[in-house]
């Protein structure tokens, strides 16, 4: 290494660790196998956000765990109420309109928080404080989703619903793409997979441990309105804990980005080179989050229109439900990661997950039984698990620039916020139109066209 390079690593990163200062460093290696375009290293000490795999030795256990609380926290906020309490309101303040509510709720939300997404993660990417360019986000953006679930709590009618609804989704949006971003930032090629399964598995315990603890609070309003607040202080628990635990460096000696027409159009436009594979990653993303929203924003409904399960009944059948795509999903998470790394694959375990989320989808088609939920939570658990181990590695892998690394990432992870209105809206189209039954098919062939799109991606194996 140069002395040079050497002194751009330390005044880019004041009191990092090697690896960490590496932050810095021109990732020489990234995208070498994987028809990457070689990329020029730019003059000054601004930063390539990547780390080689010869500055990280070593399993990055602390990064991995602050990569699990974080999206634990927020997703079991997210989940819990969107997929339980938000409904079981609108079924307490408006029955007759719920069906139809719910993609009226999910369209105005996805607007608000594509924009929040794709601006959050642009501004983070040009943030310098002593704090780094995340933790900042995270912190700021986590007390704001967590004031959103007060008012929400508190909310009485269902525009005021869609109201803080809508700012919640603008604040969450703005936590989760500087933070996925960091698996790019401070995570080397050689760890991306094993540590997307840390990720991965605080998405499960998010995901999946949200049904257990919302399942109780569905009695009625007043008990709905304290499993919010519940929400709330685990959203700002968690805003706070997992940047403490990643402890970003301070990025202040890192050349500010000067706000010309070049700069604005790399770093808030969508990209429109280096991209074919980037843009199929998110396209079979967006179906795989379709297919599996179309049954979870309607999860409730499920089980009392279209089993006709009482509340108790309800209740028993959310908790089980949650336990097994819970421990499913944690165990294959654990699991695929770390084989990810040492075969070398991503694409195809991505694929072949999506597609079964699919398959697990069609049990409920032929009886209107909770055990064919249990089913769908077995299968879907199963590959839920595997894909959210490699599905970051994936998404970090087919990056058209590192550079803009947040902003991209929060495009490519758009497709959540994508998924999640037209699952809902597809799923109430249908119910209304061919009634419940009808849904899971649907759910079938969009999953499965979902992974063929993963399958077409050519930079990674």
């Amino acid at each position: 290494m140069t002395a040079s390079a050497l002194m751009d690593r330390e005044t880019a990163a004041d009191s990092a660790s090697p690896a960490e200062a590496a932050i810095n460093k021109r990732p020489a290696d990234f995208g070498k196998g994987q028809g990457a375009a070689e990329r020029e290293a730019v003059p000054g000490n601004e930063p390539d956000y990547g780390v080689r795999d010869a500055d990280q030795p070593k399993l990055p256990v602390r990064l991995g765990l602050g990569l699990l609380v974080g999206p634990a926290c927020w997703m079991l906020a997210y989940v819990g109420v969107s997929a339980t309490l938000l409904p079981a309101k609108l079924d307490f303040f408006a029955p007759d309109q719920k069906v139809a509510l719910i993609p009226l709720f999910s369209t105005i939300a996805m607007v608000a928080a594509t924009i929040s997404n794709i601006i959050a993660g642009a501004l983070s990417d040009v943030t310098r404080t002593r704090f780094g360019s995340r933790s900042p986000w995270i912190v700021g953006a986590s007390f704001a989703c967590a004031l959103m679930f007060v008012w929400l709590a508190f909310s009485s009618t269902w525009p005021m619903l869609l109201v803080t609804w809508t700012l919640y989704n603008v604040a969450l949006n703005c936590v989760t793409a500087p933070m996925i971003a960091q698996l790019s930032d401070r995570i080397a090629p050689r760890w991306r997979g094993t540590v997307s399964s840390f990720w991965g598995i605080g998405m499960a315990i998010g995901n999946y441990g949200s049904g257990l603890i919302a399942a109780h609070f569905i009695a009625d309003n007043a008990a709905a309105t304290t499993g919010v607040l519940i929400f709330a202080v685990i959203a700002a628990v968690g805003g706070v804990v997992s940047p403490l635990i990643m402890h970003e460096p301070s990025n202040r000696g890192v050349a500010r980005t000067a706000f010309d027409r070049d700069a604005i159009k790399r770093y808030f436009m969508f990209p429109t080179r280096n991209c074919r594979d980037y843009y199929l990653a998110l396209a079979g993303k967006m179906l795989m989050v379709t297919g599996q929203y179309v049954i979870v924003g309607y999860q409730l409904y499920i089980f009392s229109d279209y089993m006709r399960l009482d509340d108790a009944g309800q209740t028993a059948a959310i908790s089980t439900m949650s336990l097994i795509l819970m421990i499913t999903g944690i165990v294959f998470c654990v699991i695929a990661g770390p084989l990810s790394d040492r075969f070398h694959r991503i694409k195809a375990p991505v694929a072949v997950t999506t597609i079964m989320l699919g398959v697990g989808a069609f049990f409920p088609f032929f009886a209107a039984q909770p055990w064919t939920m249990y089913a769908y939570a077995l299968i879907a658990g199963i590959g839920m698990g595997a894909y959210n181990a490699v599905d970051q590695a994936l998404n970090v892998a087919v990056l058209p620039d590192p550079k803009t690394a947040a902003k991209d990432l929060g495009i490519i992870n758009m497709a959540n916020t994508l998924g999640q209105v037209f699952g809902p809206a597809i799923a109430g189209l249908v119910i209304t139109t061919l009634g419940y039954r009808a849904m899971f098919p649907v759910e079938t062939v969009i999953c499965v066209i979902g992974g063929l799109l993963i399958l077409a991606v050519k930079r990674v194996r």
